[in-house]
């Protein structure tokens, strides 16, 4: 049986995010149509709006639906001259300058939040950071349904997810704002959400998104992240057993309930991740990008890593099916696979 862990890559979809879908594919209008289908398809949309921002504490905040994360870091990031620091996510740094410094520990100091954006939690290595009062933009994709989050009480002016990451379909995402907030528009064409974003509402998928967002947030208030930390945790304790120089990058800070970022110095990330497959496991590389092609880890660069180091990192992301019977299974099939690399390599 192979195992899923690679939570933070995507999650599985929920069955109630299913269920949603499901029934939404029933609702036949355009949400901008005025007749009766219409106006049941724009209801729906309006009620999942208003479930995602109940169930983020978004009270005083407006929502845009987008088609991911990606899309909702260039809506709120383009022109405005942002900084960042090089830890951050694609999407992000193609909008803003990676100039903040990050220490050892994957921490990143900043000094006006309102001119900055700042990851919530970083997808490799799922250390977090501190957000500051009058932060202009932050990330939340990895945090949603992993941690608690309040925006009416983050400080935070905006904020970028996606569905996908908590349970919900890929290819929806969203962007909290301030309430009447004017945004220009990167997808023109028409006056749907608020003018903020052209094109028709994906009805389908907001109704799932809505879905997911409420199952995830039951089972984090149902200490299910708490279960997710202790098997992280097994984990953790079960990879330094098995080889005296693997290093569990963020071990020393606060990092996400369900990550793991672990460096083997001289075994290519890309090959522990093909490794693994092979033995079953789905883990990612924390040099891999977007693209398909192999870099070393500007995230681990970032915390002084050298370049041949940073290319020595899988990332084992835990979700709420993860049993402690796949985590064990997985720490023996790592160990046994780095002694026979280290056996080659001699």
């Amino acid at each position: 049986m192979r195992g899923y862990l690679d939570h933070n890559a995507t999650t599985p979809l929920r069955a109630e995010a299913r269920a949603a879908m499901v029934a939404a594919m029933d609702v036949v209008g355009n949400p901008s149509s005025v007749h009766a289908e219409g106006r049941a398809a724009k209801a729906l949309v309006e009620r999942s709006r208003e479930t995602i921002l109940e169930s983020l504490g978004a009270s005083q905040s407006d929502l845009v639906f987008t088609s991911g994360a990606t899309e909702a870091a260039a809506l709120a990031l383009a022109g405005r001259g942002l900084r960042s620091a090089a830890v951050e996510h694609d999407a992000v740094l193609a909008w803003t300058d990676a100039a903040l410094p990050v220490d050892a520990d994957g921490r990143v100091a900043v000094t006006d939040p309102r001119a900055t954006t700042l990851q919530l939690a970083n997808s490799e290595t799922g250390i977090l950071q501190d957000l500051p009062q009058g932060l202009a933009v932050s990330d939340i994709t990895q945090g949603v349904g992993k941690l608690p989050y309040a925006h009416d009480w983050s400080g935070v002016a905006m904020a970028i997810l996606s569905a996908h990451k908590f349970g919900g379909p890929k290819g929806v995402g969203a962007l909290i704002l301030p309430r009447g907030h004017h945004l220009d528009a990167q997808t023109r064409g028409g006056g749907q959400e608020m003018g903020r974003r052209a094109g028709t509402e994906n009805v389908i998928a907001i109704a799932g998104m809505a879905a997911a967002i409420q199952a995830a947030l039951r089972d984090l208030a149902d200490g299910a992240m708490e279960r997710v930390a202790e098997l992280r945790n097994i984990l953790d304790r079960a990879l330094e057993a098995g080889s005296s120089d693997t290093i569990l990058v963020g071990r020393r800070t606060r990092r996400l309930p369900n990550t793991t970022l672990a460096l083997s110095p001289g075994w290519k990330g890309e090959t522990q991740v093909m490794a693994m497959d092979l033995q079953g496991f789905a883990v990612s590389s924390g040099s891999a990008c977007s693209s398909g092609k192999v870099r070393a880890s500007r995230t681990l660069r970032a915390m002084g890593y050298d370049e041949a180091t940073a290319g020595c990192a899988i990332r084992v992301s835990l979700g709420v099916q993860t049993t402690e019977d796949e985590v064990l299974r997985f720490a023996d099939a790592f160990a046994a696979a780095r002694r026979k690399q280290q056996s080659r390599a001699a």
